[in-house]
């Protein structure tokens, strides 16, 4: 499973540790990605990402993850959170 968030796509960086003689060591920063269940109002359900805690601010700000898939950009979302995204617009056009 790689350390990709399914909504932002933030994933792995890449740095040095610093010591206090300068000494420079490559290391790896994994950003925050917690398991979550967002309900989805259009679907009636609720559906689960991988997603960093940045993303979760992000859909609370933008009204619910409805909100948030509707106005997001396929290339960020992963398939998973494509194939929700369809299922949302397929929702609320049959209503």
């Amino acid at each position: 499973m790689s350390r990709r968030c399914e909504l932002t796509g933030k994933g792995v960086m890449t740095g040095n540790n610093v010591s206090h003689a300068k000494n420079r060591t490559r290391r790896r920063f994994l950003p925050n990605l917690q398991n979550s269940s967002m309900t989805s109002d259009a679907l009636g359900k609720s559906v689960s990402f991988r997603v960093s805690t940045n993303a979760i601010r992000t859909v609370e700000k933008t009204g619910g993850i409805d909100a948030f898939l509707l106005s997001a950009k396929d290339e960020n979302l992963s398939d998973n959170a494509i194939h929700v995204k369809r299922a949302i617009k397929a929702a609320l056009a049959s209503q």
